[in-house]
């Protein structure tokens, strides 16, 4: 009977995987939004009484929002890309002092 031979393999980059499209665990925070959505699409529409479209247009917001953070600032982006952006909008803060308020240089 032949022995098993061994060989060192590197099968590349290491996945977490794909659910409903969206890399790694990232589907959690959508699905969970969506859950949290259709409660709250229930107890405005069979407590409060509230309009079925109205309860639509207000449980369709953070749902958008969730997805859209998602899909377009995670998926298929480099770690810490959504806060940086964020950062960039809210008022683009520089790596190191600004020219301005540097010790020892005359102006």
């Amino acid at each position: 009977m032949t022995e098993l031979r061994q060989t060192d393999t590197n099968a590349a980059d290491d996945s977490a995987g794909r659910v409903f499209g969206l890399d790694g665990n990232l589907y959690l925070p959508v699905l969970l939004t969506v859950l949290g959505s259709l409660a709250t699409f229930t107890l405005l529409g069979y407590l409060f009484q509230v309009p079925w479209t109205v309860a639509g247009l207000i449980t369709a917001g953070p749902v958008l929002a969730v997805l859209g953070w998602a899909v377009f600032l995670r998926q298929g982006k480099p770690a810490g890309y959504d806060r940086d952006y964020l950062d960039h909008l809210a008022g683009g803060a520089h790596f190191g002092k600004a020219p301005g308020n540097q010790e020892g240089i005359a102006e």
